[in-house]
């Protein structure tokens, strides 16, 4: 029966084109809609013995003997072969909780993600270190996904991704492509990129960053002729570069500025912010590298960062007060959403 009930919860949410789908026990079935978490009261609320028994559905033996240990795991889980799940299990007050986000079988455009065209040019490049940044649940993997899925339709590449689940699933138009998921087809994220060395590897993703010896060989591999696209939760581009700096050690951390310096080739930061005809649009922020970029990465100035996106427009640069102010007077979204979502809401006041 709870297999039947987990078949009909996954068929509303994408029926309703939800993005999330919760299951948790004592409550009811709950999905996100346009970034809004809606309750599917009609259906009972979720018992521990189906969440328990979801988990069946979801994880192998192993993965869920591990799950018991460790109290929490990612993973993923393929609905008929329609539509993807990322997923997460967990333990809250004894009891299991679940949250799966859908990720559609078509992997969109720029065009149909509303982002700029200017993000092309990071897909042709022959090697260096692009980074998406923002929050948890506002399109970074989507992003990515669509870059790859331009160097696949253009270019004869090898293209290597590894994720902790595999989200997207590419099928292989002109590159070839190995998709390798953590747990299942490799150890860690810094094995398998240490292994990527010897694999003849010409692009790849790098599902995110969460440690220091990732972070060094992503930056190894894009000084050694590699282009390779990654994650990391932070909130603006000169965050971005800080977080990637202060996670090594005092004595290493000139080093890694000047590898930095040399191997990022930009970092765009993304919102999805409610559209006021329903839905979500997102507001962004472009940094492009160059060689002022790169000097103040060198010099430990890169609180200037901020100030040479501002004054960057004319080389693509993306300000991100500029882009929630150009959505206000679209009629894409509210004055309230674009200072919510502002980071200096007193230069937004400016711009509206």
């Amino acid at each position: 029966m709870s297999k039947e009930l987990l078949t009909t919860l996954i068929e509303a949410t994408i029926r309703e084109g939800a993005s999330d789908l919760h299951l948790l026990a004592g409550r009811h079935p709950i999905i996100r809609v346009s970034g809004q978490l809606v309750s599917l009261v009609k259906h009972p609320p979720i018992t521990a013995g189906e969440t328990a028994t979801f988990l069946d559905e979801f994880l192998s033996p192993e993965d869920k003997k591990l799950f018991l240990e460790e109290k929490e795991i990612d993973f993923s889980y393929s609905f008929r072969g329609e539509v993807r799940f990322r997923g997460n299990a967990y333990f809250g007050k004894g009891t299991i909780g679940i949250a799966l986000r859908l990720i559609p079988h078509k992997i969109p455009s720029l065009a149909e993600l509303h982002l700029p065209d200017i993000l092309e040019q990071f897909t042709k490049k022959q090697q260096g270190f692009f980074l998406v940044v923002g929050p948890m649940g506002h399109g970074k993997s989507t992003t990515l996904a669509s870059l790859v899925e331009l160097i696949n339709s253009s270019r004869s590449e090898h293209i290597m991704t590894i994720e902790d689940p595999i989200e997207y699933v590419y099928e292989e138009k002109l590159s070839v492509i190995d998709q390798r998921e953590v747990r299942i087809d490799t150890k860690d994220f810094r094995t398998a990129l240490v292994s990527m060395f010897r694999e003849d590897v010409d692009v790849a993703l790098i599902g995110e960053m969460r440690d220091q010896e990732t972070i060094s060989s992503v930056v190894t591999a894009a000084e050694t002729g590699h282009l390779v696209f990654s994650t990391l939760h932070t909130n603006n581009a000169a965050q971005s570069i800080d977080r990637i700096i202060d996670i090594f050690p005092p004595g290493q951390q000139d080093q890694i500025r000047l590898q930095l310096a040399s191997s990022l080739t930009g970092v765009f930061s993304q919102r999805l912010v409610p559209r006021i005809s329903g839905g979500l649009v997102p507001a962004f922020e472009l940094l492009i590298s160059n060689s002022a970029v790169a000097n103040l990465i060198r010099e430990r100035r890169t609180h200037e960062i901020n100030t040479v996106i501002e004054t960057g427009l004319e080389h693509g640069m993306i300000d991100m007060n500029r882009c929630l102010a150009d959505l206000v007077r679209k009629g894409e979204i509210t004055s309230e959403s674009a200072f919510a979502y502002s980071p200096n809401p007193q230069m937004m006041e400016r711009l509206l």
